[in-house]
Formats: C-alpha cells, sequence, structure tokens
C-alpha cells in the first residue's frame, strides 16, 4: 500500500491481489479523505486495485472535489475544471500503477464528481457505483455511455439529494446507453448496510474484467 503526494492529487493505492477485478477509484464525500473508503472498497471489490485520492478543493477546511455556491447548488464552471482535472489524474495513475481504467465508487461529493466525469470524460471509467448522487450539470453532455454499468443508491429520506435528483441522473444516464441499476433504499444520506450489501452485489455481476 502506498501513500503520495506525486500525481496531482494526494492519494492512496492499495495494489491488486485478484486479477480478475477491475481497478476501484474511491471518492470520498465532503470532509473526506484518501482513507474514507478504503475498508469499503476492500469490502465490495475484494482483491481490487484501489485508487483514493483526496478532493483538492477546502470548504472550510474540509476536502471536496469541486466547490458549490451554497448546499445542493454547484459551481458548475469548477466542477466541469475539476472533472478534467480528476480524469487527468486517472490517466497518470494508469501509467504509474499499470492499472487498467477504473470503475468508480464515489460517496455523495464523491458521487457528484464521479457523475460529471462519467459525462464529460467517459473513457476514463470503465463504470461508477455513485452513492447519494445529485445531477451535477444541469445542461447534461451527450457522450455515448455505451454498455457502461452505473449504479445509482439513493435513500427515501435522504435531507440533501431530493428523490427527483436521482431518478433524473439515472434516466439521463440510460439516455446515453448505460447499463443503469437504481434502487431507493430506507436511508437518510449516510450509508448503510443494504448499501454496502447493493454495490458488492452489483461489482461482483458487472465489473469483471
Amino acid at each position: 500500500m502506498s501513500e503520495t503526494t506525486e500525481l496531482a492529487y494526494i492519494h492512496r493505492f492499495v495494489p491488486a491481489t485478484d486479477a480478475d477485478r477491475l481497478p476501484v477509484l474511491l471518492l470520498h464525500g465532503t470532509g473526506g479523505d484518501e482513507h474514507d473508503l478504503i475498508d469499503f472498497g476492500h469490502a465490495v471489490a475484494p482483491g481490487a486495485a484501489l485508487l483514493s485520492p483526496r478532493g483538492n478543493v477546502l470548504e472550510n477546511g474540509m476536502p471536496r472535489f469541486f466547490r458549490r455556491l451554497r448546499e445542493g447548488v454547484f459551481d458548475e464552471q469548477d466542477v466541469i475544471r475539476r472533472a478534467h482535472e480528476l480524469a487527468d489524474f486517472v490517466a497518470a495513475a494508469q501509467l504509474r500503477y499499470g492499472i487498467a481504467a477504473p470503475v468508480a465508487l464515489g460517496f455523495s461529493n464523491g458521487a457528484n464528481i464521479a457523475a460529471a466525469l462519467l459525462q464529460l470524460r467517459p473513457e476514463a471509467l470503465a463504470g461508477a457505483a455513485l452513492l447519494r448522487a445529485m445531477v451535477p450539470l444541469k445542461e447534461a453532455p451527450t457522450a455515448s455511455l455505451a454498455g457502461k454499468p452505473v449504479l445509482l443508491l439513493s435513500g427515501a429520506s435522504d435531507p440533501i439529494v431530493p428523490a427527483a435528483e436521482a431518478a433524473l441522473l439515472a434516466e439521463r444516464f440510460a439516455a446515453v446507453g448505460a447499463r443503469v441499476s437504481a434502487h431507493t433504499l430506507p436511508a437518510g444520506h449516510g450509508l448503510t448496510q443494504p448499501d454496502l450489501n447493493l454495490t458488492r452485489s452489483w461489482f461482483d455481476t458487472a465489473t469483471r474484467s
């Protein structure tokens, strides 16, 4: 396991122990860091290589992957800039660590930047599991996601992500060819055991190389 400030993000990399697993790009929520989702990654994709960057944006001292103007309102120009920055980091990490295009596993702010990455730089990812994601861009890019697996897990009582947001995101991904699996769980914004179970099942069936 390594932790480094090289490349564009402080990050951790955990080498694979299962060659049949696609690598996983772990993207934390607001206030998280490169350590937050390591255990979750091991649990849902055992043996996969894990690439876990820390968001480069600070909001009141808390790391994020892009700026927001207020709760639920994103700085879309920054979303676009940071999505390209993250895609370039992923490409550099592929060369550095000798890994294939990863499957993103993002929570909250991390899920939002992963959604933007899929829309703006789809070649950077082999798929994505988006936990508590919102629509990152009002005008959705139309790049094809033909065949890419996408999991969306939302919470029925989530006070941050309206149900309509998750539904619209699922519709947009399906419209450009993604293989979408969407579920609304009896949960709030935080992750639960059903999130872990569904994500692990999805990784087992959708993301084997």
